[in-house]
């Protein structure tokens, strides 16, 4: 991160703390993040200008969920496929709105979990703007609905 890049997410870490005292961070001056209500979906802005509103499922959940209990011998893209199947209804819920908003779709998948991911670049120097679009995020998926 550069000099000026850390010093503008210094300033917009000050500046959000009042409008957002759940915010997290997730390690020493790297992303900030929080639960967007009781559904699961959680919001992450990153130091490099992203805002992330995001969804997903830990693969352990789902091989409780698949196997009631009891271990089965089931492949890490079976699981994946299936955790995809879980998350869709919450995901389709938003999909439109936040596509429609400027956010981009992705999904991301490693050996613990699988998301689904919207993502928007934002201007770390303008708190304004990001305090904006993060207060949208809360008003549209979160408990302020």
């Amino acid at each position: 991160m550069s000099d000026d890049t850390a010093t503008a997410w210094t300033a917009l870490r000050v500046a959000l703390a009042p409008a957002f005292p759940q915010l997290e961070a997730v390690e020493g001056g790297g992303a900030l993040t929080m639960d967007l209500g009781p559904d699961g979906w959680l919001l992450e802005l990153t130091p490099d200008g992203r805002v992330l509103c995001q969804y997903g499922m830990a693969l352990e959940d789902v091989m409780t969920l698949l196997s009631d209990g009891t271990p089965e011998d089931l492949g890490t893209d079976e699981i994946a496929k299936q955790a995809k199947y879980y998350i869709q209804p919450a995901v389709s819920k938003y999909r439109g709105i936040l596509l429609k908003s400027g956010f981009a779709e992705k999904t991301e998948m490693n050996e613990a979990y699988v998301a689904v991911r919207f993502e928007r670049q934002v201007d770390l120097t303008n708190p304004t703007a990001v305090q904006a679009l993060m207060s949208w995020c809360w008003r549209t998926i979160g408990v302020a609905r």
